[in-house]
């Protein structure tokens, strides 16, 4: 059987690996596991949430409402923007992939970092899109400008902050980035991980009303997937332009998001207290695994996120660190597959990082 020729380069994403993985290929028992690979917030999600979820669970059998009018409407009040100017998708990712489709296609270039999010790369393959990519690992914004210049791409992507990296950037750079841009290329601020930047550094933290009141030419992208505790309900959303958000409804599938993970996504936002609450313990904990990095004498990238990067020396190699962890239970990303001798870990709970340390301690 013939497929479509781009199809040959497009690597499958390798998510982090499940904790029932890990059981059938060890046969570690899952209360011995601890997974800290796709920064998932350690505090499971609001209880709030929980109970909301208890009382319809008798409406699985029922679509979700269609418009999403009550997530949009709790969006439209946090962000101060309209119901127009929002898209709800099942994950951020799935806007992505709406953003590449609705703007690009095999003649199109498409800008990003060296080292940034992978579903931008297999999106814009999804089209036949050429791939543009800066040098750097943190976003260095004079050299995607010196690009853009050259090249006009469709569409830049700015991951802020860095997944998975966990860096940064000024917000006011990003604005006066987004100034020198023509209006007919699609600049996406990708957010995903905007909460803890928030609370860490106000100077990093992007507010979608402001990119929309400057700009006709950005989206702002967001997930419940992180601060919020969601992953396992596929919740993401977009802030853009009203005239962006009706051309991405075209390939936006009906009910796309499910009645359920609607209802989490509207409580959960919410329960502010919860979400400060787990970032607060986020931060307290990022300092020990920075005490840690010191102690080991290894790079960590200076993280607004969930996770560190631990970059690692010459003599130790990232993928087997992270397969000998594997191999005790202990799940992290290897990033090698980013062209990085790093491993990334999820900020965990105080006793999930006690153990990550004492492992690595002897591994290393």
């Amino acid at each position: 059987m013939k497929f479509n020729k781009q199809m040959k380069d497009i690597k499958t994403y390798e998510a982090g690996k499940p904790i029932e993985l890990v059981v059938r290929e060890f046969g570690i028992q899952p209360q011995d596991i601890v997974k800290l690979a796709s920064n998932e917030n350690p505090n499971g999600c609001s209880l709030k949430v929980q109970e909301a979820i208890v009382k319809i669970v008798s409406k699985m059998a029922l679509y979700p409402d269609d418009s999403m009018m009550s997530l949009k409407q709790g969006l439209s009040k946090r962000f101060q923007v309209q119901d127009e100017n929002i898209i709800i998708g099942s994950g951020s990712d799935q806007i992505i992939e709406f953003l590449i489709h609705a703007k690009a296609n095999s003649e199109s270039k498409i800008l990003m970092n060296s080292i940034t999010f992978a579903m931008y790369e297999i999106y814009a393959k999804h089209v036949g899109a050429e791939i543009l990519r800066t040098s750097t690992v943190e976003h260095d914004l004079d050299e995607f400008y010196k690009i853009y210049k050259q090249e006009k791409p469709s569409i830049i992507f700015l991951c802020t902050p860095n997944n998975p990296t966990g860096d940064a950037i000024d917000a006011k750079a990003l604005f006066d980035f987004i100034k020198k841009i023509d209006d007919d290329t699609l600049v996406v601020v990708d957010g995903a991980y905007m909460e803890y930047a928030l609370v860490k550094d106000t100077s990093k933290y992007v507010q979608p009303k402001d990119l929309l009141k400057e700009f006709s030419n950005t989206i702002y992208l967001g997930t419940f997937s992180k601060a919020y505790g969601l992953g396992g309900m596929r919740v993401g959303y977009g802030v853009a332009d009203a005239k962006i958000i009706k051309e991405l409804y075209k390939l936006r599938p009906p009910f796309n998001i499910t009645t359920l993970s609607l209802e989490a996504a509207t409580i959960a936002l919410e329960d502010e207290e919860f979400v400060k609450n787990s970032i607060v313990d986020n931060f307290k904990e990022m300092k020990r695994y920075e005490e840690f990095a010191k102690e080991q004498k290894i790079d960590i990238i200076e993280s607004y996120t969930n996770f560190v990067t631990l970059c690692l020396n010459s003599n130790q190699k990232s993928s087997q660190i992270a397969s000998e962890l594997l191999q005790q239970g202990m799940i992290v990303r290897d990033l090698s597959g980013y062209g990085m001798n790093a491993i990334r870990v999820t900020v965990g709970t105080a006793e999930q990082n006690s153990r990550f340390f004492a492992l690595t301690c002897e591994i290393l």
